[in-house]
This record gives C-alpha cells, sequence and structure tokens, in this order.
C-alpha cells in the first residue's frame, strides 16, 4: 500500500490488513506498540493486541522500526543474505499483523547499527510523522533499563518523539515493556502488571509466526510464555495466582506529561528506589549471628 507519510527509509512499508485507506484507519488506532525487531510487538506488547483484538471500538497499530536484516540465522537460514532476512521477517510481521488483528502495521525499516548512530533522528522523525496522525491512548514501548542496544536506541527515539508531540495530542499512558531485562526486580510503586489471562493461546500462536528466529534456535515461543506465566506465580509469595501470564512494564507516562523530568534522572531514582529496598530489608537480618 502506497503511503500517506513520506518516511525517511525508501523500503518502508505502510500495511493495513482491512485493506481501507490509511487515512480512515489513523484516527481509529486506540493503542500503539513500537518496537525496535520483527516479533518484538507481539512479545512486549500483547496486552495491547489483545485489547483490541477483533474489536470494534479499539484498534492496535503496529511500529517496526528496523530492517531485520542482522538477525541470527542458522541451519535452513545458514546461507541466507541479509537481503533475505530482511524480505522473510517483513512477510512474517505482515502474517503476525493478519493474525493478530491490527487495524495498522507501519515497518519503518531502519538499518539497526544506523538507529544506534546518526539515523537516530531520522527514525525520530518517522515516528513523530506516524504519532502525529493517530492519538493513541496507550503506548506500548521499549523500557530504559533494557540490555539490548537496539531496543535502547528505539526508546530514546519513541520517547523523544512523543515529547515532541503538542501536549494535548500525548498518549494518556506510556508502558515500557520487558524483553531483554525483566522488570519483576522493580519496586511496586513503579511495577505495571499487564493480565494476559486468557491469550495465551494467540500468544504463542503470534510469536510462532516468527519462524526464522525459532528454526534459528532462539525459542521465544517457549521462553515468553514462560516468563508470563512465571511473573504471574512470583508476583507476590504469599497469596495465591491472581492471574495466569502477566507482562511486567514500568509506567513511563510522567516522563511524557512533563517533558522537563530528566531521563537519568528518572531512571537513577528507580534505581535508588530498588537499592533501598534491598538494603532496608537486608539490613533486619544481616549481621544477626553476630549480635
Amino acid at each position: 500500500m502506497s503511503s500517506p507519510i513520506d518516511f525517511s527509509q525508501p523500503d518502508a512499508h505502510l500495511f493495513i490488513p482491512s485493506g481501507r485507506p490509511a487515512d480512515e484507519v489513523f484516527p481509529l488506532i486506540t493503542h500503539v506498540g513500537i518496537g525496535a525487531h520483527p516479533d518484538d510487538l507481539e512479545i512486549m506488547a500483547f496486552h495491547g493486541i489483545r485489547e483490541c483484538y477483533r474489536r470494534t471500538d479499539r484498534r492496535f497499530a503496529g511500529i517496526v522500526c528496523t530492517d531485520g536484516a542482522g538477525s541470527p540465522r542458522s541451519g535452513s537460514s545458514a546461507g541466507f543474505s541479509n537481503a533475505d532476512m530482511k524480505r522473510i521477517r517483513r512477510e512474517e510481521q505482515i502474517a503476525a499483523a493478519q493474525l493478530g488483528d491490527y487495524g495498522l502495521l507501519a515497518m519503518l525499516s531502519h538499518p539497526s547499527e544506523e538507529v544506534k548512530g546518526a539515523g537516530g533522528s531520522a527514525l525520530r522523525a518517522d515516528l513523530l510523522a506516524l504519532l502525529g496522525r493517530m492519538r493513541p491512548q496507550t503506548v506500548y514501548m521499549h523500557n530504559p533499563m533494557d540490555r539490548h542496544e537496539t531496543h535502547l536506541a528505539v526508546f530514546a527515539a519513541t520517547m523523544d518523539a512523543l515529547r515532541a508531540l503538542p501536549a494535548d495530542r500525548r498518549p494518556a499512558r506510556v508502558l515500557g515493556c520487558e524483553v531483554w531485562r525483566g522488570l519483576d526486580w522493580l519496586p511496586t510503586e513503579w511495577k505495571v502488571a499487564l493480565d494476559l489471562s486468557g491469550g495465551e493461546d494467540l500468544f504463542q500462536s503470534l510469536v510462532r509466526v516468527f519462524d526464522s528466529q525459532i528454526a534459528a534456535g532462539k525459542r521465544y515461543d517457549l521462553a515468553a510464555l514462560g516468563r508470563a506465566r512465571a511473573n504471574a506465580t512470583f508476583l507476590d509469595s504469599h497469596q495465591p495466582d491472581s492471574a495466569e501470564a502477566i507482562w511486567f512494564a514500568i509506567d513511563l507516562t510522567p516522563l511524557v506529561r512533563d517533558s522537563g523530568i530528566d531521563l537519568l534522572a528518572f531512571v537513577e531514582r528507580v534505581l535508588c528506589d530498588f537499592s533501598a529496598l534491598i538494603r532496608e530489608r537486608l539490613r533486619r537480618y544481616a549481621g544477626r549471628s553476630e549480635s
């Protein structure tokens, strides 16, 4: 489909499963997931996908920022070129959008290395152009404690784009979701538990669409569902499980609502709260045998 937005990458692609014109779909979007790679959305933003699945009053838009060229490959894909992987991962992402009933899928096709370098500003501009066409209530994005550098670069570009929106057009809720580092360690006041109960079959089916990764030995289908179920059980040590599956996020809404909040200071506050919690609890018991 030809795009009404002039993206910075020549092979960027806008896909609308329903076939409706983009300008009719943009105003319907209520939830947006912004991920670095093909398959990130299906893992980190499944809560939003499920919230909108087969609904007429809610629609999910997925934004994939990089082209997937650097994906691991082995076995049947061992000899694939970067161009092959880009094509395969795009086909898989489109299939996931169809299976997940997305309102819209934007594949921005930025090279990962460029996103981590000078190309971050181009990604920011593409994201701002997309978000400016929509008025989502909730945005799911990477979190600032993720250990994957491309995820961090996409996080930074996403945050810049959200903060560049006019104040009255910024989403009401912005969630930084776990992927390449779990967020179970977050103190309670920072942690958001997204209940995925009842959606586990769709969750796993969406992740399994990305067979190029599973066949290469990355069992994201098993790992993602395992983490979600582990999160639900280990959420509370003294209460029966309140959910079958949970995905954790950190509430980043204050950073978007107030552009004056320093990002590093925000993260430092989270880490200090975690450190203080550990010290306070350990202080109760450490060294008692010496007293």
